[in-house]
């Protein structure tokens, strides 16, 4: 009795934790407005159709109990409505401990209430394939979910699908209590000579020896990557090449790295879904959608240990020789906790990014809220952005953010580094020279943040024609622009603790009308830089501008202009 007692208190428990995590919309709220105030031409996303063929993976073996393999059991069951031209296979509640899952076309996987897919920490099960990470080909592990050239793939259902990626990642002991470290060490694996980082095996630190962001780039035969195959950790869902692909409604947690990772795929949706990592998970990210067409990401909640919904097209020169941008992309109605990035366009976005509409998120406590991210060498154009109806609150660093100094560590860990000053040499302009034009963003609202926005181009390729409307911030610091021209910032607030509120450095053609900054200290702007020019305030309050401004010598008081 005691027993069934303790039983039904943890299903209990465990239902209503699922519960508060994500709850689904209906299908009209789905449906209406999504496509609505969308601002370029954006073909609404077709979904997959799945026959109605349906078993359950009990009909092939499958035993519930997290101790028994049901690889094996998965595999026949997708063969078997596969046989059929395809179908459901459903997933009953229970728990189901498994080796990878490879998709095929025409399938639907339908995870019940109460299921929980665990995937085996057992490495041997995940053999290496070719494929791309961080941007480049390479070798990696096989994903627990994987499936490549498919066409009409569906995973459904209010399951939960948990990769163990505690057995794939290096932890650091910064990022854990005292007890939790000894509980990690105890449990097996490697400790670094100077006690600061925990491993799981001697193949992963050879591989991290090798590795330049986690891909080994000297390594060239399988053979040669057999050799640290524990620490090329997979993605936990690839999907590669794929068409007319639905997630909607699964919980998805502890990924090896990156959790969704669509590349090259057309038609994606993704909707009611949770993604959860534990905040320390390195490369934990929520969705990298990389060189997709026509996708949409609605209505789902982020938790994780790097960017949450982060926007990529390859690295360097094979991103520019792939040349596949990720372009018609809408992010709606999102809520992101923690994560280095609410919605996150780059670091690797060489094949560029085009037509990109976010509204209606919230971030809560997200290192950065809207991230771009690039440096020289990625090449690539990021383009037609639309950004609005955003809510941020409690941002360890900055709202709004852009980067082309990008260093390959979170915003957090440059800070601890030392921040990174601007680098004023200019360079020739080449395909390896990254560029973000004609970026919208209105109606933002932060309370709370170190800074509420960085603007950081290149001396050589700046930021252009960014619009800014309606954007209140109470932050730290305020606003810095450097190296952008054509900025027009319209109905600006800035609660600030620190002054300069703003400062303008070696940026042109910069307009703002309608600030406010609630703070009394002078000089509230700060104007520098040999390439700034033709700055103008309008209603700006600035009641005595000769005390207010702090222009430097080499602009020129004749190069800003404070109009009522």
């Amino acid at each position: 009795m005691i027993l069934r007692i303790s039983a039904f208190t943890l299903l209990c428990v465990a239902l209503f934790s699922a519960g508060t995590i994500a709850q689904p919309v209906s299908k009209t709220s789905q449906t209406d407005n999504l496509y609505t105030g969308i601002e370029f031409q954006m073909p609404h996303v077709q979904e997959p159709v799945i026959p109605a063929n349906t078993v359950s993976i009990t009909d092939f073996g499958a035993q519930t109990g997290g101790q028994f393999l049901c690889t094996q059991a998965f595999a026949d069951a997708i063969s078997a409505v596969s046989k059929k031209g395809g179908g459901k296979v459903i997933v009953p509640r229970g728990i189901w401990l498994t080796g990878p899952i490879t998709l095929k076309s025409n399938l639907e996987i339908h995870t019940e209430t109460g299921s929980l897919i665990v995937f085996s920490t057992d490495k041997s099960l995940y053999p290496l394939v070719e494929t791309n990470f961080e941007g480049f080909d390479t070798w990696r592990c096989t994903s627990p979910v994987n499936g490549r050239n498919l066409e009409n793939v569906a995973i459904t259902g209010p399951g939960i699908i948990d990769g163990s990626g505690e057995a794939w990642r290096s932890v650091k002991r910064e990022k854990l209590t005292e007890s939790q470290w000894k509980k990690l060490v105890a449990s097996g694996g490697l400790v670094s000579e100077n006690g600061k980082t925990w491993y799981p095996s001697q193949q992963f630190i050879n591989g991290e020896k090798v590795a330049e962001m986690n891909v080994p780039r000297n390594l060239k035969t399988k053979a040669e990557f057999e050799q640290i195959r524990d620490f090329l950790r997979p993605v936990m869902i690839s999907l590669i090449s794929c068409k007319k692909v639905l997630i909607d409604g699964p919980t998805f947690q502890n990924s090896p790295a990156w959790c969704i990772h669509p590349l090259m795929c057309e038609d994606f949706t993704l909707r009611n879904t949770t993604v959860r990592n534990p905040w320390f998970s390195q490369n934990g990210d929520g969705i990298d959608i990389e060189s997709c067409k026509n996708s949409i990401i609605h209505d789902s909640n982020f938790d994780v240990g790097d960017d949450a919904i982060c926007i990529k097209s390859g690295k360097d020169k094979e991103g520019r020789d792939r040349g596949i941008p990720n372009e018609n992309l809408i992010v709606k109605n999102c809520i992101v906790y923690h994560g280095h990035g609410g919605v996150t366009v780059g670091s690797e976005m060489s094949g560029g990014v085009r037509n990109l509409h976010v509204s209606n998120c919230t971030f809560i406590g997200t290192d950065v809220g809207l991230r771009f991210k690039s440096n020289r060498g990625r090449g690539g154009v990021v383009e037609n952005i639309y950004i609005s109806d955003i809510e941020m609150i409690n941002i360890p660093t900055q709202a709004i953010s852009f980067n082309l100094y990008y260093s390959g560590r979170s915003a957090s860990e440059d800070l601890e580094a030392g921040e990174k000053a601007s680098v004023e040499k200019l360079l020739p302009v080449t395909d390896e020279t990254p560029q973000f034009k004609n970026i919208f963003i209105r109606d933002v609202n932060c309370k709370g943040a170190l800074q509420g926005i960085y603007l950081q181009g290149l001396p050589e390729m700046m930021l252009e024609n960014i619009r800014l409307e309606n954007i209140r911030m109470e932050a730290d610091y305020g606003m810095i622009c450097t190296d952008a021209k054509n900025v027009k910032i319209k109905n600006l607030t800035l609660k600030t603790k620190k002054t300069p509120a703003i400062e303008l450095r070696n940026s042109a053609d910069v307009t703002i009308n309608g600030l406010e900054v609630q703070q009394g200290t002078a000089p509230l702007i700060h104007i520098s830089g040999s390439r700034t020019g033709n700055t103008v305030f309008k209603n700006a309050g600035l009641i005595h501008p000769e005390k207010q401004l702090d222009i430097e010598k080499e602009v020129g008081n004749e190069m800003v202009k404070v109009e009522k």
